[in-house]
C-alpha cells in the first residue's frame, strides 16, 4: 500500500494496551437560555452534564440515545469544535481543553471527525482531490507534486473509491461515495481517535453496513480509536466493545457490549432496546 499506509501501522503498533488513550472527566456543556423582549438570559441547558468515561487504545466506544440527549455535542466539545463549559478531556495524557493554540494544532492531527451529513461537510466547491489533500498541506505532512497526488490517490482507493475522482466535485457523487470521500479525509493525518458522528444515519440502508465495515476494517489495519455516536443499537452491536447510554445530558449507564445489550440495568437502556426492529417479530414475543 505504499508509504502511507506502512507508516500507519507502525504507528497502531506503538500503542500502549494498557492504558487510555481518552479520557473524559466530568465534562459539562451549557448553552444560555434567553427570554422576555429584551433577550434577557434567564437560564442555562444542560446540554452534557458531568459525563465521564475512557477509550482504549483500539477501542470503539458507542455513546448512544435519542435526539436531543447530548451525544453529538459532548463528540463535539471533545474536539473543541464547540467551547466546554467544565470539566477535563486528556488525549494520550495532554488536556484538550486547556491547550494552547499550537498545542491544540498538534492535538487535531491526533483526534479527526466523520460528520452525520456527507454533503454538507465536503466543500462543494473544491474538488475531491484538494479537500483530502487539504489536512496533509495545512500540517506540514505534505506539500503540492507528485508525491501528495499519490498519497490522496492512496487514500481514496483505501476507502473504496477509485484515484481519478480527484479532479470531480462532491456533487457528482451519491451520499455513500461522499461519506468514503469525508473518511478518507479524516484519516489522512493518521489520527489516533476518530469521532464518527452518526456517519450513516444520513445514508440509504444498503449502503450503510458497506460503510460500517470500511470503517471497521480500516480500524483493524490502522489501530484507530472510535467514539461512535448514535441512535441505533444494531450499529452499537456491530461496531463497538463497550457502550455508553446517554439520556438528558448524563450518562445513566456503561459497560460492555455483551452486558449492555444483554443484561441491561437502566430503564432507559432497556426502553432503546425494545424500540429495535426484528426481523421476525413473533421470535421477540416468545
Amino acid at each position: 500500500m505504499g508509504a502511507w499506509y506502512d507508516a500507519a501501522r507502525m504507528d497502531a503498533a506503538g500503542f500502549q494496551p494498557n492504558g487510555s488513550l481518552l479520557d473524559v472527566r466530568n465534562l459539562h456543556v451549557h448553552f444560555p437560555q434567553y427570554s422576555g423582549f429584551f433577550g434577557r438570559r434567564t437560564g442555562w441547558y444542560r446540554a452534557v452534564d458531568g459525563i465521564s468515561f475512557r477509550i482504549g487504545p483500539g477501542e470503539t466506544l458507542g455513546l448512544v440515545g435519542e435526539s436531543g440527549c447530548g451525544k453529538t455535542t459532548a463528540g463535539r466539545a471533545i474536539l473543541r469544535l464547540i467551547p466546554a463549559s467544565s470539566g477535563t478531556v486528556r488525549l494520550n495524557g495532554v488536556d484538550v481543553l486547556a491547550a494552547g493554540h499550537h498545542a491544540l494544532r498538534n492535538l487535531r492531527r491526533d483526534m479527526q471527525i466523520v460528520f452525520q451529513d456527507p454533503g454538507g461537510s465536503l466543500n462543494p466547491r473544491r474538488r475531491i482531490g484538494d479537500t483530502v489533500a487539504e489536512p496533509l498541506i495545512v500540517h506540514g505532512v505534505a506539500k503540492a507534486g507528485r508525491a501528495l497526488r499519490a498519497t490522496v490517490a492512496e487514500l481514496l482507493e483505501r476507502c473504496g473509491m477509485p484515484s481519478d475522482v480527484t479532479d470531480r466535485y462532491p456533487h457528482e457523487f451519491s451520499g455513500g461515495q461522499k461519506q468514503r470521500i469525508a473518511i478518507a479525509r479524516a484519516i489522512a493525518l493518521r489520527p489516533k481517535l476518530l469521532v464518527c458522528d452518526e456517519p450513516t444515519s444520513a445514508l440509504d440502508v444498503s449502503v450503510q453496513a458497506q460503510i460500517l465495515n470500511l470503517m471497521k476494517d480500516l480500524q483493524a489495519a490502522f489501530g484507530m480509536s472510535y467514539l461512535f455516536i448514535s441512535h441505533d443499537m444494531n450499529v452499537m452491536q456491530h461496531m463497538c466493545d463497550r457502550i455508553a447510554v446517554m439520556r438528558g445530558g448524563q450518562i445513566v449507564e456503561e459497560g460492555t457490549k455483551s452486558v449492555v445489550l444483554g443484561s441491561p440495568v437502566h430503564e432507559y437502556t432497556r426502553k432503546l432496546l425494545s424500540a429495535v426492529p426484528v426481523a421476525e417479530p413473533r421470535r421477540r414475543a416468545g
